[in-house]
């Protein structure tokens, strides 16, 4: 059997479990993206909505992209030699992280991408688990 990765992630974190013959290892990747900071003028309330009266965000959005990157290059490194692997967790990263795969032309070991809630290490681990019958 080679080695079944069960992979939860989001813009914050991605938590990798791993079960191969040997058994079952989690491993941690912690982004460097930030909370994506709200530009000023964005409050209806505040006045005219005006292109003028809003800050370019171009070099804040430029920055949030190359950590991105540089989180998905991370998370795709430690999966890489991976025979299957199961996707799950909250929000756009997970959809994110198919298409960096994708390029990669690792989409092949893609055995399901699921829309899960936060969960503790133990419900990640034991949904792999269940997933891949061991």
């Amino acid at each position: 059997m080679g080695m079944q990765i069960g992979l939860w992630i989001d813009h914050r974190q991605a938590i990798v479990v791993s079960i191969t013959d040997q058994g079952e290892e989690l491993g941690l990747i912690i982004s460097q993206v930030e909370k994506q900071l709200r530009r000023s003028g964005d409050a209806p309330l505040s006045g005219a909505y005006e292109s003028q009266q809003v800050p370019k965000s171009d070099s804040r959005q430029k920055a949030l992209t190359g950590h991105l990157n540089m989180y998905y290059d991370a998370v795709i490194a430690s999966i890489r030699d991976a025979e299957s692997v199961l996707i799950f967790g909250p929000g756009e990263a997970k959809g994110e992280l198919k298409k960096r795969l994708e390029k990669n032309n690792l989409n092949g070991r893609i055995v399901g991408i699921e829309t899960t809630d936060k969960m503790t290490d133990r419900q990640i681990a034991a949904k792999v688990r269940q997933h891949f019958g061991k």
